[in-house]
């Protein structure tokens, strides 16, 4: 084989990966690390055994003699090698000649994946064979010596991008997965975006980092906590949910600013957008009011947002809860698209349809609807079936549709309950168009906006399945939401209340006295901040008053105060008013890396059920090392068995 016609089957044979190289999170990674400036690029190179890395090199180094570590990502009939690392790909030449055969052995017998040492001369590609797709594509290194550092088994999957493989497959080999370069675009994100907060609060804003105890006690309301067992017989920690007490405490120990990336636990079970453990930037500060902690995270947010995501607006936009669940259902509004709620109750008030009247004359009773644009083009019989099943299993509420024909007529059962007048009517509150498809819900206020939002997404959803543009991927739609309830009636016994957010939220100013007569009443100093229809952050001003404190513990929460006598004790002596927030850095930065899992931009995540499948935690313990802590274990019948076998 000649010299050249080997150089165009590498070629030919590298275009599907080629692509790869030209997609958007591949172009971040190079850009954020092949830097303009000499200085950030030999910072990579500083204490270790290279003078660059793979994907640093250019015309401006042809001539030089470089040493280059990596990964074999392709080898080919022992003419070339494409060399891997963390910044990219540079082309390796084999050499041919009798001289360096020895080299030609080494890089020919070294499995794909192997970890090798290179040096050689940097040289311009042959004409017409340059590569604009790769930061490297105008060079490559002739090798004049190498050295396999370790070599590569068998692996259960190609460590390329565009390679399908399975969640659990991922997890299992997690340090392989890590390889990819969109693991390492995701983790480099989540790392800078880190930092950049950091310089913002410390360095710029005078707050002060503080580590809080991982082992820490039972906290009353709120996630289910990880219990872990002590040598005292019967007393047991528990892994703190947040720092919420801890920073509170601070505060009182007049610490005035406080900053955390914290690692924080919940024993939730399996939830798909959730971590057992995970990270939040937590914050708090004395003498602040709502407004000073929303203009801190919009300074934030923007000070470390990255460049290659486009600039974000502030301040941002502001809603309450009540105006969110109206308008959209829900206290996480997604306001990339429209298809808000719009409440047709006077449209139906004399329409003498039964459940219509029982929902319109009952105190909190309204006929809501959306509109769902050029859904009866997109959307078909079974999609209307599945939309309408869903709000029967989720919210046990009918929902009905009606379609609006291109001769301005609409299609459905409900019409000929409907005069002309009422179907214009509906038309124009709606703002219906030709071949738009309308969900209507009937119901009890909250009940009908709850279902709707939920069909407004799903309809997003089907529609986009089909090819309509409803949310933009590369928009960021930021939404403060505010003016909570302070407390909400418990499922389970809708009698009792729980808090809304936690048991240390302050009442709104206007409502503090509302708390000892009608605290279902009461609005919170509760403000979430919401990206895109996720939840990224909560926090609020905190309850500085013992007595107050007590109260909403004792009196209506029902909760024992003596759990937390220490904070109790803490508000007495002189604590200064505080608020604060955490934001959820794994969903935020999921969010920014456009990545379809948390579990995208956390090193080690658990699995969907908690588990980590890579080690396989939890496992199982002796019972001599259990003793220690006094605790046994019931084994259920079939365990109990299969360990006696």
């Amino acid at each position: 084989m000649s010299f050249c016609h080997g150089l165009r089957l590498l070629y030919s044979q590298l275009s599907l990966f080629s692509k790869e190289l030209n997609r958007p999170w591949y172009r971040y990674v190079s850009n954020s690390l092949a830097l303009s400036s000499e200085k950030r690029a030999s910072d990579f190179n500083s204490f270790v055994a290279r003078t660059n890395t793979c994907g640093e090199l250019s015309s401006a180094h042809v001539g030089q003699e470089v040493t280059l570590c990596g990964w074999i990502q392709y080898q080919r009939q022992g003419l070339f090698l494409v060399l891997r690392d963390f910044q990219g790909l540079t082309q390796i030449i084999i050499p041919q000649d009798e001289a360096h055969s020895h080299v030609k052995k080494v890089l020919y017998d070294a499995p794909v994946e192997s970890v090798v040492r290179v040096t050689g001369t940097v040289i311009s590609r042959p004409p017409g064979q340059k590569n604009p797709r790769m930061p490297t594509g105008d060079i490559e290194v002739k090798v004049k010596t190498a050295e396999v550092l370790n070599s590569c088994k068998k692996l259960p999957f190609e460590i390329k991008d565009f390679i399908k493989k399975s969640e659990a497959l991922r997890m299992q080999y997690r340090y392989l997965d890590l390889r990819s370069f969109q693991m390492q675009h995701n983790l480099r994100l989540r790392s800078q975006m880190v930092m950049k907060m950091r310089e913002y609060l410390c360095n710029l804003h005078g707050f002060v980092d503080v580590e809080t105890p991982t082992l820490f006690k039972r906290t009353p309301g709120g996630a289910k906590e990880f219990v872990v067992p002590s040598r005292e017989p019967g007393r047991f920690y528990c892994l703190p949910q947040s720092p919420q007490q801890f920073k509170q405490l601070l505060m009182v120990g007049g610490l005035d600013r406080y900053f955390q990336v914290a690692r924080c636990y919940r024993d939730e079970g399996s939830k798909p957008d959730r971590q057992p453990e995970f990270t939040q930037i937590d914050i708090e500060m004395s003498f602040v009011n709502q407004a000073g902690i929303q203009r801190l995270i919009e300074g934030l947010l923007q000070y470390s947002w990255p460049n290659e995501r486009g600039p974000i607006t502030t301040p941002f936009p502001s809603m309450s809860y009540a105006e969110a669940l109206a308008e959209y259902g829900t206290d996480k509004p997604d306001t990339r698209f429209g298809m808000k709620i719009i409440d047709v109750s006077d449209v139906f008030r004399s329409v003498e349809i039964g459940f219509v009247q029982n929902a319109v004359n009952k105190p909190q009773g309204s006929v809501k609807a959306i509109c769902v644009p050029q859904g009866a083009r997109h959307l078909q019989k079974k999609d209307f079936e599945s939309l309408k099943d869903s709000a029967k299993s989720q919210f046990n509420q009918e929902v009905l549709h009606l379609i609006l024909k291109p001769d301005e007529s609409l299609k459905s059962p409900l019409s000929k309950f409907l005069s002309e007048e009422q179907q214009s009517e509906l038309i124009q509150a709606l703002k219906v168009q030709a071949d738009d498809v309308v969900l209507l819900a009937a119901g009890e206020h909250e009940k009908v906006c709850s279902v709707l939002g939920n069909m407004r997404l799903e309809s997003a959803n089907l529609l986009e399945s089909r090819g309509l543009v409803l949310r933009d991927p590369t928009a960021f739609h930021f939404l403060w939401v505010v003016d909570f309830p302070l407390f909400l009636p418990k499922e389970e016994n809708p009698a009792e209340l729980e808090s809304a957010h936690h048991p240390f939220t302050a009442p709104h100013p206007s409502d503090t006295s509302l708390i000892y007569s009608e605290p279902a009443k009461v609005r919170s100093q509760h403000y979430d901040l919401v990206l895109n229809g996720s939840e990224i952050g909560g926090g609020s001003i905190r309850i500085h008053n013992a007595e107050l404190q007590r109260f909403v513990l004792e009196t209506v929460l029902k909760e024992d105060p003596e759990l937390l006598s220490h904070l109790l004790e803490a508000l007495k002596c002189g604590a200064p008013p505080h608020g604060g927030i955490a934001l959820g850095l794994d969903r935020l930065i999921c969010l920014v890396a456009g990545a379809p899992s948390i579990r995208d931009v956390i090193a080690f995540p658990k699995s969907f059920k908690g588990r980590d499948l890579m080690s396989n935690a939890p496992d199982y313990i002796t019972p001599e090392e259990l003793e220690p802590y006094h605790i046994q274990v019931a084994w259920p019948a079939s365990e109990a068995e299969a360990n006696k076998n």
